[in-house]
């Protein structure tokens, strides 16, 4: 059964940093690409940033490009989103999600698998 379980969210204040953590299991890690998605209240669900594992080839969105890093740890099967400068903007219920490796995409409709999310709030 494929799982993906998210970690890491709360709260924090403006120019503050989290750390988010997707456990995948149940499937062959190196064989899917993992994305990062938030909805905010009232939004449609926004990609944040993607990641190939096999290659590290990744892309962002523009509003967290130089803000936002997104890695893999291979060995541990787990798929990590650094935030840094966030600002209440950045507030939203944050997704990991997975697909089976093929084009990178960030586009929600694309991928296949989703975990719980986590919510990360930050306030003024």
């Amino acid at each position: 059964e494929v799982q993906l379980v998210e970690s890491g969210g709360g709260l924090v204040q403006t120019g503050g940093s989290l750390r988010l953590s997707c456990a995948a299991s149940g499937f062959t890690f190196d064989d899917y690409d993992f994305g990062w998605f938030r909805q905010a209240p009232g939004k449609e669900r926004e990609g944040v940033a993607c990641i190939k594992p096999n290659d590290g080839s990744t892309i962002y969105s523009d509003s967290v490009k130089g803000r936002f890093t997104i890695s893999t740890d291979r060995a541990k099967n787990t798929v990590t989103l650094q935030l840094g400068s966030l600002n209440p903007e950045d507030t939203a219920v944050y997704y990991c999600a997975a697909v089976s490796s093929g084009q990178l995409r960030l586009w929600a409709l694309w991928y296949d698998y989703w975990g719980q999310g986590t919510q990360v709030t930050v306030s003024s």
